[in-house]
């Protein structure tokens, strides 16, 4: 391959998804946009429609306490507005999250009021208005994880690899850096575009285990995740872009929203205790290891036969097995858990009696019980057509975990407060972060996250397939 095709192919790497293959797509049937209301029509209805950034780390409440970054603000804003109240009616607020990516279109369309994305965003195009800045010239330093390779300058990056979530600012602050890189005569940097289940905290999380090596993210951010990640190391002095600002949106026909927006953002103070609780509450809760050291690939080997044989039987991707498997018992067949849970999978007797399967202690019948188990929560609960795969597989794994009627309760609870009750993924866990937690919420982010690991190389842990084509 020449030099300037690879160089090509590099760029190419850079280019997000389509938004055809994100999270959150186009409204449905239960979503139907309005009209955008300036503050008159917003005072008279009543209620302030908020579009946030799905993101954990821009909004999300646990048990009642808020853990966004963005909700405090959020919150100062309404009680500014109700302060000005002429008539005495006070505004409420409805929190509408979004993938970051489709916030802007979402309030073109008359969705929401007002966006809070809680990250460096674009302009948005000629309909949309950003509002004064929450913080100028914020900067997008090099993360990564501590012990690992130290970076003295932005051209030591040529030809490494940084992982980057759905409409990550970074992606065009790495393009700029690559035509200098380029003009040099060296290789660009490349991106991975990561699974839309990822946010930029999920991100942070995987760099902190050591599964993707290197990312770039706004500062404040990558500030407040190393306060609950201890092994991350934000690389201050390597700052890819400091040309953006933080802001909020607002749409352009909707100027006494906009002129009241930056009237609280000129006197409004971000309050010293912010992160008290968003410390208290995530700064046991990453525990996310790396499934692929050296130790970790030689138990999955051991175990590799059985889990291949009963994903195939009960039409599972192998690697679900094996990720829920690292998940529960780090690949230790004779670990033993709470509740009678025993084995690589940690299925309990009952669980397995429920689907006929006994003596757990055996390794096959363990796994085979497990995956009988699964199966059987996907028919007869999420078989529905309407759940996409990586949806389905997400609510059952949350069943596995609560149980199958409170899983279907809190989808209930999504429908009834216009969230999607056909993903899991930042929208139903919402509900069981604030009814039960973050504990299930946790249990199905690590199981995924150990997955997308072991599915970046999956050429290298199916040796049967390797060899396959190597013969051909």
């Amino acid at each position: 391959m020449t030099r300037p095709l690879l160089i090509l192919l590099c760029l190419l790497a850079l280019l997000p998804l389509p938004a055809s293959a994100r999270l959150g797509g186009a409204p449905e049937v239960w979503q139907q946009p309005v009209e955008a209301r300036d503050l008159a029509q917003i005072r008279r209805s009543g209620v302030l429609k908020v579009l946030v950034n799905q993101s954990r780390n821009s909004s999300g409440q646990v048990k009642g306490e808020s853990v966004g970054v963005e909700y405090h603000r959020i919150r100062a804003f309404q009680q500014y507005l109700n302060r000005n109240a002429r008539d005495g009616r006070e505004i409420q607020l409805k929190i509408i999250p979004r993938a970051k990516d489709q916030l802007l279109a979402a309030l073109q369309r008359g969705e929401g009021d007002l966006v809070a994305p809680g990250e460096l965003m674009g302009q948005g195009g000629a309909r949309v208005s950003a509002s004064a800045p929450l913080r100028k010239d914020v900067p997008l330093v090099l993360v990564s994880r501590q012990g690992q390779r130290r970076y003295q300058g932005l051209e030591q990056l040529s030809g490494r690899s940084v992982a980057l979530p759905a409409g990550s600012a970074a992606g065009e602050a790495v393009r700029k850096v690559n035509q200098g890189l380029v003009a040099k005569k060296k290789a660009p940097i490349l991106v991975e575009w990561v699974d839309p289940s990822l946010a930029v905290e999920d991100v942070l999380e995987m760099v902190h285990a050591g599964i993707f090596p290197l990312t770039v993210v706004e500062q404040p951010i990558a500030d407040r995740w190393a306060k609950v990640m201890p092994r991350l190391r934000v690389d201050r002095h390597l700052v890819l872009d400091k040309q953006g600002d933080m802001t909020w949106f607002v749409r352009r026909d909707a100027p006494t929203l906009r002129a009241s927006v930056d009237r609280f953002i000129a006197g409004y103070r971000v309050p010293a205790d912010q992160d008290a609780v968003f410390q208290r509450v995530y700064r046991r809760l990453y525990k996310v290891h790396n499934p692929l050291a050296r130790a970790e690939r030689q138990r999955l080997e051991r175990v590799r036969p059985v889990l291949q044989r009963y994903a195939e039987e009960h039409r599972f991707d192998w690697l679900s097995l094996a990720a829920l498997a690292y998940k529960e018992s780090s690949f230790n067949p004779n670990a033993r858990g709470s509740g009678g849970a025993t084995g690589l999978m940690q299925i309990t007797p009952g669980a397995a009696r429920s689907v006929g399967v006994g003596n757990i202690q055996k390794l096959d019948n363990n796994v085979q019980a497990s995956a009988r188990y699964l199966a059987m929560l996907r028919r007869s609960f999420f078989a529905s057509k309407q759940l996409d795969e990586r949806e389905r597989m997400a609510f059952v794994l949350a069943a596995y975990n609560l149980g199958p009627q409170r899983v279907q309760g809190m989808r209930a609870e999504a429908r009834r407060r216009g969230l999607d009750p056909n993903q899991w993924f930042f929208q139903v866990e919402r509900i069981a972060a604030e009814q039960v937690g973050m504990g299930v919420v946790s249990y199905v982010n690590a199981v995924n996250k150990y997955y997308l690991a072991f599915d970046r190389e999956r050429y290298l842990l199916e040796p049967s397939k390797k060899a396959g084509k190597a013969r051909k």
